[in-house]
């Protein structure tokens, strides 16, 4: 089987020259070679000018009160999903231990005398 390749033309090929968006003053001819001329580059923009003055200083207590709080709710909240995730596989393992015909599958705690 033949490949069909479209026909195509020099026309159709060009390279386009990178022109970036920012319009820089065009370069300066000097002897044989062209000079770029001196940029400075700008200073960087800080955050300062956002800052507003606080009608009340910072309270740093109630801060770190509320810091230790979202602590612990997020340790809490941890041990429940694990607690929550061991239940789970216990209740799972039980229940495919009971649908498998067994009848020794719920554990019986002796008390130790």
């Amino acid at each position: 089987m033949k490949t069909q390749r479209p026909i195509s033309s020099d026309d159709e090929h060009r390279v386009l020259q990178f022109r970036p968006r920012t319009a820089s003053p065009p370069p300066v001819q000097r002897g044989s070679g062209t000079v770029q001329p001196l940029r400075v580059a700008p200073e960087p923009l800080d955050l300062s000018r956002y800052e507003k003055p606080r009608p009340e200083p910072d309270n740093f207590r109630h801060r770190m009160l509320a810091n230790i709080a979202a602590l612990a709710f997020t340790i809490a909240l941890t041990a429940i999903g694990i607690w929550l995730a061991v239940s789970i596989a216990d209740l799972r393992r039980t229940q495919d231990c009971v649908l498998m015909g067994r009848r020794d599958c719920a554990k019986i705690t002796t008390p130790h005398i």
